[in-house]
């Protein structure tokens, strides 16, 4: 942790939130619903109305790349448990997971610099 940057920082806090704000919205749904919450159920929620459909739609297609790109990064890096990564966009948040990716890779990149000057 001492070695953490303020960026890392601010890609955890993200994180935190991303896990948080989301399920919240989410568990209320389980408990206010007879309903159970399949991904269906969760496709169809977002799109009750334009403004809700936007939202929806701009996360699917700007969510999409972006954890292409995680994974590609990911491979190149080297970095562990990618399939973390991808599985909790679905089934924690994409909130959660593109930031606590941002984190880990920020972390890796650490350690990377750190390796390198530790080898001249």
């Amino acid at each position: 942790m001492k070695n953490w940057n303020f960026l890392s920082w601010i890609y955890l806090i993200f994180a935190i939130a991303g896990l948080i704000f989301p399920w919240y919205f989410n568990l209320q749904f389980i408990m206010n619903s007879e309903e159970a919450l399949t991904p269906l159920k969760f496709i169809q929620g977002g799109m009750v109305n334009p403004i809700s459909s936007s939202i929806t739609v701009d996360l699917f297609i700007g969510a999409t790349p972006v954890v292409i790109w995680m994974m590609i990064e990911g491979r190149k890096l080297k970095m562990k448990h990618l399939w973390f990564y991808f599985l909790s966009t679905f089934l924690i948040a994409f909130a959660f997971a593109c930031p606590f990716f941002l984190f880990m890779r920020e972390l890796k990149l650490q350690k990377i610099n750190s390796d390198g000057n530790h080898q001249k």
